[in-house]
C-alpha cells in the first residue's frame, strides 16, 4: 500500500516538473559564457564606445540573474550555493535583442564648414564674395574686381584672408570684410598659376613674371614677409595642395595631372590621364584630400574641347590618384557640379538637377552623411576651393550682384 501510495506520488510529480531540454541549456550556457568572456576583453573599447555615444551602457544594465518565467511551476529541490553577483552586465539571448558584444562604432561627425562663394560670369566691374554655412543666410564679404573674382581669388584654409591677383599682377590680400588690404607682390600670374594657399595659411603657391610678360619662376610665397623661394618642379596650372604637403596640378601641354611634393620632388603622374593611349585629359584640378589620395577635377574626352588657360571649378570626376580609378559618389542620380575636400577628408558636392543645386556631405569612407538645398539666392553661383585646411576654402558665389 505504502509502495502504491509512492509510486502515484512519483508520478504526480513528474506530470508537475516541465521536461528540460539538458542540451540546449548547455549551449545556451556556452554561448552566454564566451559572451561575457569577450566582453570582460573588451572592456576598454566599450568604455571608449559609451563615452563617443554616451548610450552603451543604457543596452547593458546589470540586472544580476535573469528571474523565472513567471508560467514555471515551483518544485521543491535541495538549496544550491549561492552565486556571487557577477561583474559582467548580463546579456539577453534573444535574437531580436542588440547584440552587447558588437558596438554599432562611433556617430558620423563630418559636419559642413563655411563654403565661400564668387562670380561666374557677368559684365561688372566688380564681383562681391559670399560666405555660406547649410542652416543659414548667405553673408555678403568684400566686393572685388570681377576677373580677379572669378579667375584666382582663394580664401585660406583658416577662412580669415582672401588673395587674389589683379590685372597687370598685382597680388593683394585681405580679411574677408576687405580689412587689412595689403599688396604682397608685383608681376604675378593671374591665369595658369592663380595663388593657392598652403594647408597652415602662411604661404602661397604662385608664379611670378618679368617686365616682357613672361612668367617662369613657379614656386612659394611668405605671406607675412613677402620672401619668395623659387621650386623647380612646379610647372603647370592650377595647382592645389593636401593638408600632407601633396601639390598636384595641371601639366597644362598634354593633359596629365602631376603629382608632387612642396619640394616638387617625387613628381608622378594620375593615370590614364594625358598619357599615351589614354582616354582623357585634364587642364582643370579643383581640390585634393587631406592625404593626398583623392583629387577633384575636370576630364574631358582626349577629342573633346580643352578650353583656355583660365581657371575653371568645375568637376565632373574624383579619382584615386594612385590609381586613376574613379572614386563612386552618392549622388542619387544628380549632376555632379562640384567637389571640395574639407580637413577631415569629408567631401563637399555640389550637384544640379534642373536648375536646383544641392550640396551633399559625404564621409571620408564615401557615404553619405545628409545634404542641404542651396538657398536660392545662390542659385546662379559657382563654389571654388583651392585646397583642404581648417574650413573648406572656397567656393565662390557667382553673382556679381551687390
Amino acid at each position: 500500500m505504502n509502495d502504491q501510495r509512492l509510486r502515484l506520488d512519483l508520478a504526480d510529480l513528474a506530470a508537475e516538473v516541465t521536461p528540460v531540454d539538458l542540451r540546449d541549456r548547455a549551449l545556451r550556457t556556452s554561448r552566454r559564457i564566451g559572451i561575457q568572456r569577450a566582453v570582460a576583453t573588451s572592456a576598454a573599447a566599450v568604455v571608449m564606445l559609451a563615452a563617443a555615444t554616451g548610450t552603451a551602457f543604457a543596452i547593458l544594465p546589470n540586472r544580476g540573474t535573469d528571474p523565472l518565467p513567471a508560467t514555471t511551476p515551483s518544485v521543491t529541490a535541495s538549496p544550491l550555493p549561492s552565486a556571487s553577483p557577477s561583474a559582467t552586465p548580463s546579456v539577453t539571448d534573444s535574437p531580436s535583442a542588440p547584440v552587447s558584444g558588437d558596438p554599432a562604432g562611433p556617430p558620423d561627425t563630418a559636419t559642413f564648414d563655411r563654403l565661400h562663394y564668387g562670380p561666374v560670369s557677368g559684365d561688372a566691374e566688380t564681383a562681391r564674395l559670399y560666405s555660406w554655412t547649410p542652416g543659414n543666410t548667405p553673408t555678403r564679404r568684400l566686393a572685388l574686381p570681377f576677373r580677379a573674382a572669378r579667375d584666382n581669388a582663394a580664401v585660406s584654409p583658416d577662412g580669415r584672408r582672401v588673395a587674389w591677383v589683379e590685372d597687370g599682377g598685382a597680388l593683394w590680400t585681405s580679411a574677408l570684410d576687405g580689412s587689412g588690404k595689403r599688396k604682397l607682390h608685383d608681376l604675378v600670374d593671374n591665369m595658369c598659376w592663380s595663388p593657392t594657399w598652403s594647408p597652415n595659411s602662411r604661404q602661397l603657391t604662385v608664379r611670378l613674371g618679368a617686365a616682357d610678360g613672361s612668367y617662369d619662376k613657379a614656386g612659394l610665397l611668405n605671406v607675412s614677409s613677402g620672401a619668395f623661394t623659387e621650386v623647380a618642379g612646379f610647372q603647370g596650372c592650377h595647382p592645389v595642395w593636401a593638408a600632407d604637403d601633396t601639390v598636384a596640378f595641371a601639366d597644362g601641354s598634354n593633359g596629365t595631372v602631376v603629382v608632387t611634393d612642396r619640394t616638387g620632388t617625387g613628381r608622378r603622374t594620375i593615370p590614364g590621364l594625358g598619357s599615351k593611349g589614354s582616354r582623357y585629359v585634364c587642364f582643370d584640378v579643383a581640390s585634393i584630400s587631406p592625404d593626398g589620395r583623392r583629387i577633384a577635377l575636370f576630364r574631358i574626352d582626349r577629342d573633346g574641347t580643352y578650353g583656355d588657360a583660365a581657371r575653371d571649378l568645375v568637376v565632373n570626376a574624383v579619382l584615386d590618384t594612385k590609381t586613376g580609378r574613379e572614386v563612386t559618389l552618392p549622388l542619387g542620380g544628380r549632376e555632379l557640379r562640384q567637389a571640395y575636400f574639407q580637413a577631415d577628408g569629408s567631401l563637399v558636392v555640389r550637384v544640379r538637377s534642373g536648375g536646383k543645386y544641392t550640396v551633399i556631405l559625404v564621409d571620408a569612407d564615401g557615404k553619405k552623411v545628409t545634404e542641404r538645398a542651396e538657398p536660392a539666392s545662390l542659385a546662379d553661383m559657382h563654389p571654388g576651393s583651392a585646397v583642404c585646411g581648417q574650413t573648406i576654402i572656397g567656393i565662390w558665389a557667382l553673382s556679381s550682384e551687390d
